[in-house]
This record gives structure tokens, C-alpha cells and sequence, in this order.
């Protein structure tokens, strides 16, 4: 389990125009609605539903809208940097050259191709020289500073009881699937998935040389083994448990517990000076120890060569590729692969990210439309305020603390105002896989410097370039990059309409984070510490478990059902979110009238953008897979949940007893 951060990586625009280039154009897609549908049965099918039933996804994709898929305009516009600056000769240690000649050592597909597996060859060399637990131990350190993580998951970042300050986390690790429970459900898709998981190792020991028969061996070998590591797995919904995965251990009193996993060795292994480290999961390490003394050397050295194959099997010669795709093909039902190009567009975003974050923001970001989002992000917070004055549920003494937490949050917007430095970057335009270690150890060397130093609040948790935004409560900041500050979540031409229901939701929406179940749980700091009485907090779970009963209710696919308790967090700022917006539009002159555009009224056209910026379609493999895993519902339920539960919605459609998503007012959810 990570830090807490409410990454919304989902929110990537389908849109074609940019910010620079708002010619007239028509906000309200009239086209896409079915009008045979009532907002009232299914709002999200009413605006979406022609569009919905005749889009095409490609195959090299598993979804298609404005959710979590593919950006092809916006891959476009980092497409065009990459292939100018990889075609000019730039300055050595430039950030044009440093991108330029990786993108360019990512496309020489020929290169990488006649290599073969031989840049991993070493390191599975070095697997069979391990002779012992200590070795073991040794290698499994050595190779998490270059990326190559297995059975520890380790980083640094603020402390939860004291955010100030960077510490040491180990998480649990060591497992491939998605989540603990594909390795011990029988329904037909996990067994499909689970075989398909068995077939990829397979075949990446056969890519290196082993016959049929000792790859299946080696499959079934590293299988079993990662499936007694997941038995000791929190599931998803447990990790939402602040405190429960919050424990700061003495690294002395790990010698006896865990003198397999021989924690001292293992930090000065990795180069972490720490006197005691936050072990979020306890019972992992605990089930490590013992399987470090239980499970055979060779056992452990066939695991180790089957995760090294993994990690590395993307940035390998195609028939690695190929084989990593045929996997993660059953998961997400995408039938062929994306292009080279883009593959490797999002390998720069990810590994040189605010590197490519300046090209991007130096070519198409507009200044202005930084300012005119902290107008919104401003009038939203007075909106919030408001609500927070309104509650009948909550004392005068938890609403103080509540608003001072509230005008605490802090604002970043666009892109960092100071930008990372890769100078210690060697980037060879020949050398694709070095090239991704050398990043990966800068990107360790740079977490490892904070280390018992203060918190850097300036820095960011995600890339300029990307479509994205998030609170994190350690931080208790809002951040929108760049690349979210576009239509269909924001554009200067647009109706206030338009744009409180686009950017005005997701501002809201991140708001609410700081006062979901897991984020009423930091004060205003960034520290978990109760700041509610105890009446108001045990009112606030009442609420929440209405939402978790609610949103478990609704089927996905057959006999899928939303995870009510894994996504309470987002459920709940979605219903917050909305809420927010809608009285910070209100406050607008548009919002005070009632002039039509496009036959709609201004409320409408607030509604009609909310589920405008959820228009999504999957295959169903993959909404199977993200019912799983994600934290998120569903986008038909990102809209319908939280509008069944908001009375102007009611008030703007005519929404009557009989219609399918009517909720009485005495049984609509009200939190925030």
C-alpha cells in the first residue's frame, strides 16, 4: 500500500481541441442524447446513450470516452514534442537531448530486438550465484535501487502522525496479479486469469533458454509461492484502514521477530539510515520471515528470475513484449497492442515526466487559464465553507475545525513552480534498457535524500503533462496539472454552466478527499489526529455507511456489484463534489438566471456537463477488473449515484416517483 493520494488518473479527455485553440463549438453534445431514455431513469444513458451505442472502442484500447483511457489528442501533442526533439541534435545534458535520445532509444525497436534478453542476462546470473537467505536478502536490496522490486515494498514519504518529517515505509509486495483475491476466487474469469498469469511465466523462462516442461515447472514453482505471500495480503478495502496500516517499529525489535528478513543488513543494504520504519503491513513480513526459512534456496531463485522477467519483460525484444501483452490482455480485454509510439510517449511521461512536463507547458499550456481555475477553485472553497456553516449534523466546535482545515488546503495548479532536476541523468540514444535503470536509480537516489529531512510541500505527485488531479492528505493540497485544464473539464469559450458542472465537479470533488472517510481522518497539518467530537464523527460513519449500502447495490456486469466499502472515498467526493459545484455556480450570474442556450436551462447544463466528463465505455473484462481493484465506481454511477441523492437534480429534469433512480428526500444521502 502506497501513501494515501487520491490520484483521479481516470479523468483523460477524449477531445480534440486544445486549450490555445477554442473555436465556437457546441458544449452540450446534443447529438449523444438518447431522448427516449428519462433523466430520471438513467441520466448518464439520457446524455450519453446514442454516443454510448455507437461509438467503436480500438482494438488497441479497452475503453474509449473522457475516463480512464487513452488521451489521443493530448498523446498527439507529447508525440509531436518527442518526435521533433528526438530528430534534432540538442545540447548533451539538455532536457531536449535527455528526452529526445530516450524516446528515441525506446522506438529503435531494431536494436532492442537483436538484444534479446541479453540486458537482464547478467542479473539472472546473479540469481543463481545466491546461496543463501543473507544473499538472497543482499540481491532482493540491490535490485529495488534500480527498479527491480520483489518481496519489499519500500519508500520514503511524510510520516502520519508527524507529516513534517520524511520516514521509511515497507509495504507488502511480492505478488503479480492484481489484488489478493485472484489468487483464491474460483469464478470463471479469475480462473481465467490465473491461468493466463501461469502461461506468461512460462514463457518468459522458454524466451530464455528453458524447455516447455521445466518452464511449466517454474511457473507452477513461482505461482505457489506468490499465492502463500497473498494469504498474508490485506485486500483492497482493508488497506483503506488509516490507522490499521500505520506502524512504526523500532528496527532493533525486528531482530528477533524477523531475523530471516535481517532488517539491519537490509536498510544498509539499501542504503536507508533509519532507526525505526512505518511497517503498514505487518503480517506480510511476519508470513516473509517464515517463508524465507521454509521455502527451498532454489524455490526462491526460480521466483526472484520469474519477477526479474516481469519487470523488465516491457523494455525486452518483442517476443517479450508480446508475451507481457497476451497476459495483461485477459485483464483488460484489449485485443491488440497500442502502437510503439505510444507506448513509449507514456514511458517518457513516466520516467522523465516534469522533464517533458516543461516541453509541454513551454508549447501548448495557456497562463491564463492557471488563473481563471484558482477563480473556481476559490469560489468553491467559499461554496464548501457555506455548506460546512448549513449542516445539522455536525457541532459549532467540529465545523471551526472543520473551515480551518478547509482554508488550509493548499492550491498548485498547471505545473510545479520549481521543476525537478535530472542532471544526474546519463540517457545513451542505444541503449533503451539501461536507460530505463539509470532513470529508475536516480528516481530511488532522489526519494532516498529525504529520508529523515523535512517534507518538501512544493514538490508534486504527478506529471504537468498528465490529465489528472488529486488531494493528498499528507500534504492537504489540491492539485490540478496542466493537462486536466482542458474541455470537456474546462475551456475559456464555455458557459459557467459548463464549466463548474466540467472542472468546477472535479475541484469539488478533491475538496471533499480532505473530509472523506480516510481524509476527516488528518488534521488540518497533514497529520492523523482526531479533530471531530465524538458525536460528530460517529454521525459522519452513520452517513458513510449509507453511501457504502448504497453504491454496493448497484450491479456492473451479471452478478458484479460495485465495492461499496473500496470506494467509499471516491463515492463520497463525487457526492460532495457535485454538491459543492453546484452552489458555487449558483453564486454566478449565469447561475442566478434562467436563459437557455441550446434549449437547455443553466441548471441543466450543469447536469449535462457531469455526465458529459464520466462518458465512458469498456469491454467487460476490463470493468470486471476494475470493479476489482479500483477505487472508483464505475463511470454510469460516478453520475447516477450522486444525482439520485441531490434534490436540484430533481428540480432540473422533473425528476417523479416511478422513475428508476428516484430516492425519496427522506432516504437521499447528505454528508457535505
Amino acid at each position: 500500500m502506497k501513501k494515501v493520494l487520491y490520484l483521479c488518473s481516470a479523468l483523460f479527455i477524449l477531445s480534440a481541441w486544445n486549450i490555445l485553440d477554442t473555436p465556437k463549438r457546441r458544449f452540450v453534445d446534443v447529438a449523444g442524447i438518447d431522448s427516449t431514455i428519462k433523466p430520471g431513469d438513467n441520466f448518464f444513458r439520457f446524455v450519453n446513450g446514442r454516443w454510448y451505442d455507437t461509438v467503436k472502442i480500438a482494438d488497441d484500447q479497452s475503453g474509449v470516452g473522457s475516463y480512464s483511457f487513452l488521451n489521443i489528442p493530448q498523446k498527439q501533442l507529447l508525440q509531436t514534442i518527442l518526435d521533433s526533439v528526438s530528430k534534432t541534435k540538442n545540447t548533451m545534458g539538455s532536457i531536449d537531448q535527455k528526452v529526445g535520445d530516450f524516446y528515441a532509444s525506446g522506438m529503435d525497436t531494431i536494436t532492442i530486438n537483436k538484444r534479446g534478453y541479453q540486458p537482464v542476462a547478467p542479473i539472472l546470473a546473479r540469481i543463481n550465484a545466491i546461496n543463501s537467505v543473507p544473499s538472497l536478502m543482499k540481491f532482493v536490496a540491490d535490485e529495488a535501487k534500480t527498479g527491480n522490486s520483489s518481496i519489499i515494498g519500500f519508500s520514503i514519504s511524510p510520516d502520519n502522525k508527524n507529516s513534517g518529517i520524511n520516514i521509511a515505509h515497507a509495504y507488502q509486495s511480492g505478488t503479480g496479479l492484481p489484488e489478493k483475491g485472484y489468487y483464491f476466487k474460483i469464478d470463471s474469469s479469475t480462473l481465467h486469469a490465473q491461468q493466463a498469469y501461469k502461461k506468461y511465466i512460462s514463457t518468459l523462462f522458454q524466451l530464455t533458454g528453458s524447455i516447455p516442461a521445466a518452464s511449466t515447472r517454474n511457473a507452477a514453482i513461482c505461482y505457489n509461492l506468490e499465492k502463500q505471500i497473498a494469504e498474508s495480503h490485506k485486500s483492497n478495502i482493508e488497506l483503506r484502514d488509516i490507522k490499521a496500516n500505520y506502524n512504526k517499529i523500532a528496527i532493533s525489535s525486528l531482530r528477533k521477530t524477523q531475523a530471516n528478513i535481517g532488517w539491519a543488513a537490509l536498510l544498509a543494504n539499501l542504503g536507508a539510515k533509519t532507526d525505526y520504519i512505518d511497517m503498514a503491513q505487518p503480517a506480510y513480513y511476519n508470513k516473509l520471515n517464515a517463508l524465507l526459512r521454509s521455502v527451498p534456496i532454489n524455490d526462491w531463485k526460480t521466483y526472484l528470475k520469474a519477477n526479474t522477467l516481469i519487470n523488465y519483460a516491457a523494455t525486452l525484444s518483442k517476443p517479450f513484449v508480446n508475451a507481457s501483452f497476451e497476459f495483461r490482455k485477459v485483464l483488460s480485454g484489449q485485443a491488440t497492442q497500442k502502437s510503439r509510439r505510444q507506448i513509449i510517449t507514456d514511458d517518457v511521461d513516466n520516467y522523465l515526466g516534469q522533464a517533458l512536463g516543461q516541453l509541454y507547458v513551454k508549447r501548448y499550456f495557456n497562463e491564463d487559464a492557471k488563473k481563471r481555475v484558482l477563480v473556481l477553485v476559490n469560489n468553491l472553497q467559499k461554496s464548501f465553507e457555506n455548506r460546512i456553516n448549513h449542516l445539522d449534523w455536525m457541532s459549532d466546535s467540529t465545523k471551526q475545525k472543520a473551515k480551518e482545515k478547509l482554508y488550509s488546503i493548499t492550491k498548485k495548479l498547471g505545473y510545479p513552480d520549481k521543476w525537478r532536476n535530472y542532471d544526474r541523468v546519463q540517457i545513451n540514444r542505444n541503449r533503451y534498457f539501461e536507460n530505463v535503470l539509470s532513470l529508475n536509480q536516480n528516481d530511488y537516489q532522489v526519494q532516498l535524500a529525504k529520508l529523515n529531512k523535512p517534507v518538501d510541500k512544493t514538490e508534486w505527485g504527478t506529471t504537468p503533462s498528465t490529465v489528472t488531479a488529486y488531494y493528498n492528505p499528507s500534504f492537504n493540497e489540491v492539485v490540478f496539472p496542466a493537462g486536466i485544464l482542458q474541455f470537456p473539464y474546462f475551456d475559456f469559450s464555455a458557459d459557467d454552466a459548463i464549466n463548474y458542472g466540467g472542472i468546477g465537479m472535479v475541484i469539488g470533488h478533491e475538496m471533499t478527499h480532505a473530509f472523506d472517510d480516510q481524509g476527516a481522518q488528518f488534521d488540518k497539518d497533514g497529520n492523523v489526529k482526531n479533530w471531530w467530537t465524538k458525536e460528530d464523527y460517529e454521525k459522519f460513519k452513520a452517513k458513510t455507511s449509507q453511501v457504502v449500502n448504497l453504491y454496493s447495490s448497484f450491479t456492473v456486469l451479471d452478478t458484479v456489484h460495485v465495492k461499496g466499502p473500496l470506494t467509499l472515498g471516491e463515492n463520497t467526493a463525487d457526492n460532495g463534489g457535485i454538491a459543492i459545484a453546484y452552489d458555487a455556480f449558483k453564486m454566478t450570474e449565469q447561475g442566478k438566471g434562467s436563459v437557455k442556450i441550446d434549449g437547455f436551462t443553466p441548471d441543466q447544463r450543469f447536469f449535462l456537463s457531469i455526465a458529459r466528463i464520466w462518458r465512458v465505455k469498456t469491454r467487460d473484462a476490463f470493468l470486471r477488473t476494475y470493479v476489482n481493484t479500483n477505487p472508483h465506481s464505475p463511470a454510469m454511477w460516478r453520475v447516477n449515484g450522486p444525482l439520485m441523492n441531490f434534490d436540484p437534480f430533481y428540480k432540473a429534469f422533473n425528476v417523479n416517483e416511478g422513475d428508476k433512480n428516484y430516492k425519496r428526500e427522506d432516504q437521499r444521502i447528505k454528508i457535505w
